[in-house]
């Protein structure tokens, strides 16, 4: 067997089509009232297509402001020249307060103790910070906590109030206590949904019911904070009851569904990220031929198989083994044994005249076929967020403009 080698290092890119983001984002600009604010998701890279020029074009074309979840991430964007509000999800640290403060970043506040030290250390700066302040209706991850996870013992009822007891609601009285807190300023009061995307809305629409029931008590006690949120992509798209004051979009940004069970006729979304790279090793092999660590692929029959420079350190998992596809000249190639650190084969035996440099469509469309984000999360039984956030800085980003904007 006589195997040939391209001399030239090839290099796997990552196309971003900018003119589909910006199709997407007045798609869903499209859905909004009047006056409802736009925050663009533009955490973890902006799932990977790049936050720097995502967040340029997502603002171009009418986005209000923008949304991470690190503070390097917002400090690379005021970096880069952004001045819109940038907010921060999580919680953060008393000492980053002068890093927030000197970067104009907002805040989100998760409970009285954190926003004590955070208030504190402010008004030792003689400065003050403008935050959000996350509540807990039903995600379980961060928030203050909903009451009707302390008067209840049953899941996903909503008590009367805790008013009927004749005792306070202990949610109102920590967001209150934030409220007093000097050296902090309430801009926003937000909530997040765990099962927007699914088919059966019931859950959401007890976290939205929750949620407005907080806002009604709150503003009994004179605080009506100026932007409520509470829509993720899938319920911005799904649940209009849920837009209040302002939306987050994230995942329908870059042209995906958060799930297979929304409605997808109430706008066109496009796919902003595909992957392509080129084929740099080929050989002839016999039946009973080993391929990549382990040895665990086995060719059935003599065939052609092609090395194509991407692997798990570029963010293609691993869990692709002898399951993932790629596109060559239009026609779907089988992933042959494990994928690698920096190399993964496929079995082109099938695919007439292959040849060194030809091109390798790992995410995108060749020819009349297509490998998406929802094809490669279901053979490795994720999520397309995961497919997209994942891939590392490795593989350069390069930026196209299809159609008109």
């Amino acid at each position: 067997m006589q195997a040939k080698t391209l001399t030239l290092e090839p290099q796997t890119i990552v196309d971003i089509d900018l003119g589909a983001l910006a199709r997407n984002v007045r798609e869903l600009k499209g859905l909004l009232l009047p006056g409802t604010q736009f925050m663009a998701t533009v955490k973890a890279n902006a799932y990977g297509h790049g936050a720097i020029e995502v967040a340029r074009t997502v603002l171009e074309n009418g986005a209000d402001c923008l949304a991470v979840a690190r503070i390097s991430e917002a400090v690379e964007l005021r970096e880069a020249g952004f001045d819109v509000p940038i907010l921060l999800f999580g919680d953060v640290l008393p000492e980053q307060v002068p890093f927030l403060i000197a970067h104009d970043i907002r805040i989100t506040l998760t409970c009285l103790e954190t926003a004590q030290h955070i208030a504190s250390r402010a008004k030792d700066l003689k400065k003050s910070l403008k935050v959000h302040v996350e509540v807990d209706t039903g995600m379980g991850r961060l928030g203050v906590l909903h009451d009707q996870f302390l008067t209840s013992n049953e899941p996903g009822v909503l008590p009367d109030s805790s008013d009927s007891l004749g005792q306070p609601w202990k949610s109102v009285e920590e967001i209150l206590a934030i409220h007093h807190l000097k050296g902090l300023e309430i801009e926003g009061l937000y909530t997040h949904m765990a099962n927007a995307d699914a088919r059966d809305k019931a859950h959401t629409q007890r976290q939205l019911d929750r949620f407005k029931t907080l806002i009604a008590k709150l503003e009994e006690k004179g605080l009506t904070p100026p932007v409520l949120h509470g829509a993720n992509s899938a319920a911005m798209i799904d649940m209009p009851d849920s837009h209040f004051k302002m939306v987050r979009p994230g995942i329908a940004m870059y042209g995906l569904w958060p799930s297979n069970e929304m409605d997808q006729t109430r706008i066109s979304l496009e796919p902003v990220m595909s992957i392509r790279s080129k084929i740099i090793h080929l050989k002839n092999v016999s039946k009973g031929f080993k391929i990549s660590y382990g040895s665990t692929h086995v060719t059935q029959i003599p065939t052609r198989i092609a090395t194509v420079p991407i692997g798990y350190a570029d963010g293609y998992s691993r869990l692709l083994s002898s399951k993932g596809q790629m596109l060559v000249k239009g026609i779907k190639a089988r992933i042959t044994g494990r994928v690698c650190m920096d190399f993964t084969m496929i079995d082109v035996g099938h695919i007439p005249d292959c040849a060194l440099g030809d091109e390798v469509v790992i995410m995108g469309s060749q020819g009349e076929e297509k490998i998406t984000a929802n094809d490669i999360a279901d053979t490795i039984g994720t999520i397309n967020y995961e497919v997209v956030a994942s891939l590392t800085k490795r593989m350069p980003n390069h930026y196209i403009l299809s159609g008109e904007q």
